[in-house]
């Protein structure tokens, strides 16, 4: 078993973006991060969060020197949220608020509504290229409002960065110059910059790969260039989550626990919910924890809950519908796949489970002045 870290709202993903919105004066919808908040007596005219999806603690470590510039302004160590996945990460940093209440839990959730798992990010059925409905599921029926429109209520002006924007910036470097261009602008103003990697070589390669190695060691030279040529800006590199190396079970071949679903899993195949039939759950409790018993921890639904997993907050009245009978959470390298696929997925790595290597990520800090 790997050192297990559990979730703690109070230093989290979903604290970072109330930090700013007090800074700018806006009303918060939880708790601040105390980490960040001893940064922000000074009056910037630019607070820039650039967020690199997958860059936890033990890929900045393994990959960066500690004299280089990422690790030379390390502020210090915080918490992604449950699951600690790019989809339930992302949106409370761009929410502020925690999974239980913006109920965007995985990459696939259970939406009782169309009685579907939908993919979350792009409106699918599970596992297909079929829409999800004529209208965007996740967005109709949990909805959020994000940190940008709460700023601009306020009075703040406040700009989001995405790889997805059109024309598309080809590389880190254009990404980063982008940034640049809107933080010479003269109004005060938050900027949100989501680049998408390392977390696509990461899957695609492991942990400890030479191209997650040379991706890192491009981010890092294109953030210290634009951090040594803004001016009167705050800017904050930090991540969603971390890594972990991993072996991959499918699902499909075990016959006898597929046959106490009621439909496929969903989440992530580091922490899987389980719909399962009421005949069969002291079947599938035993049957479960006979065979991954020592990968995973399985809860019940009233056990999550109990522990609050997915937040301290009041939870959505979406919330416990997506939850299932069960959640099985990867307590080593082990994750288990929901479906079976040709070819079959042979990702390297993951996320989404609560081990120290998937959890913990940097806060990074330049404070730049054009030198």
């Amino acid at each position: 078993m790997k050192k297990l870290i559990w979730p703690d709202y109070k230093n989290c993903t979903a604290n970072l973006p109330n930090s700013i919105l007090k800074k700018f004066g806006a009303p918060t919808v939880g708790d601040t991060l105390p980490l960040l908040d001893q940064y922000l007596d000074k009056d910037y005219r630019n607070i820039v969060v650039l967020l690199l999806d997958g860059m936890g603690k033990q890929i900045l470590e393994h990959h960066l020197k500690a004299d280089g510039a990422f690790r030379s302004h390390l502020a210090g160590i915080y918490q992604s949220v449950f699951l600690a996945t790019t989809v339930a990460a992302t949106t409370s940093v761009q929410s502020g608020l925690q999974p239980c209440e913006h109920c965007w839990l995985g990459w696939d959730c259970y939406y009782p509504q169309i009685d579907q798992n939908v993919t979350m990010f792009f409106n699918l059925i599970q596992g297909t290229d079929q829409p999800a409905a004529d209208f965007n599921v996740p967005l109709t029926f949990t909805p959020y409002e994000n940190v940008l429109d709460r700023l601009t209520s306020a009075g703040t002006k406040a700009y989001r960065l995405t790889p997805y924007d059109d024309p598309a910036p080809g590389n880190i470097e254009e990404f980063c110059r982008r940034i640049k261009a809107l933080c010479d602008e003269p109004d005060r103003k938050y900027i949100f910059a989501y680049w998408d990697e390392p977390d696509g070589l990461l899957h695609d390669n492991g942990c400890t790969s030479a191209p997650v190695h040379e991706a890192l060691i491009d981010m890092e030279n294109a953030v210290q260039k634009i951090a040594g040529e803004l001016e009167d800006t705050l800017l904050i590199v930090t991540a969603d989550h971390g890594h972990i190396d991993t072996d991959i079970a499918f699902l499909p071949d075990y016959p006898e626990l597929m046959d106490c679903l009621v439909r496929t899993p969903s989440l992530e195949p580091r922490a899987i919910n389980f719909f399962i039939k009421e005949e069969k759950k002291a079947f599938f409790e035993n049957e479960f924890r006979r065979r991954f018993g020592e990968k995973f921890l399985l809860l019940t639904k009233a056990e999550v809950i109990e522990r609050q997993l997915f937040g301290t907050a009041e939870p959505s009245r979406q919330f416990t519908g997506k939850l299932g009978d069960y959640i099985a959470i990867a307590t080593d390298t082990l994750s288990i796949c929901f479906k079976d696929q040709t070819p079959r997925p042979n990702w390297k790595s993951m996320h989404g489970s609560v081990t120290e290597d998937e959890v913990l990520v940097p806060l990074i800090l330049f404070d730049c002045n054009g030198n």
